[in-house]
């Protein structure tokens, strides 16, 4: 009985969490402590990888709203800069938006990124991490070649240790403000 208790505590829970919130201040993410789930995402080269394959070392993992805003473009862009620096921390950089692998595609060679970008297309991820909120479809409809439900994540930044862990979070529902790379490198050294 006991068991049985726990697991429905358990599915409650992660309900709650997979819910997409009404408006960007409604989010409840992940907090530091906590554990990024393990979800399937999709490669640039539209291959499913676990979210456990990809962050089983050191990561900064930036979740942006699409290719196709110029604030995203430039955090991206930001990331990039700093790139080494982040890599001689011994941190990967990791992005993640609901654009189809091939936008993905497009975003990577035209910001000239090096680092990793999975889709999360339908979603999912975003609302297992809590970021999903309400927004409408015309321009995510195309951007996720149909499977967006009509969503976007809040720009977030996790840096994650080897277990998933959260160590440091950034968000704002202001999406045209966002962590710059500076303090972020400094984050990094005292973490």
């Amino acid at each position: 009985m006991k068991k049985l208790i726990a697991i429905i505590l358990l599915a409650f829970a992660f309900n709650v969490q997979a819910q997409i919130a009404d408006s960007p201040e409604d989010v409840s993410p992940l907090l530091i402590g906590e554990k990024i789930p393990e979800i399937q995402l999709r490669t640039i080269e539209n291959k499913e990888v676990s979210t456990k394959e990809i962050f089983n070392k050191k990561t900064v993992l930036v979740v942006y709203r699409g290719g196709w805003c110029p604030y995203c473009n430039r955090q991206l862009a930001d990331m990039q800069d700093i790139e080494k620096d982040i890599l001689d921390l011994g941190y990967q950089i990791v992005a993640v938006s609901p654009d189809a692998p091939k936008f993905l595609k497009e975003t990577a060679s035209e910001d000239k990124l090096n680092y990793s970008l999975y889709s999360d297309s339908e979603g999912k991820f975003a609302q297992a991490i809590g970021v999903a909120f309400k927004k409408d479809k015309p321009k995510l409809d195309k951007y996720s070649e149909g499977k967006n439900p009509g969503f976007l994540p809040v720009p977030t930044v996790y840096v994650l240790n080897e277990k998933r862990e959260i160590e440091f979070m950034y968000i704002n529902p202001n999406y045209t403000t966002r962590l710059k790379g500076e303090l972020l490198l400094a984050v990094l050294k005292n973490l």
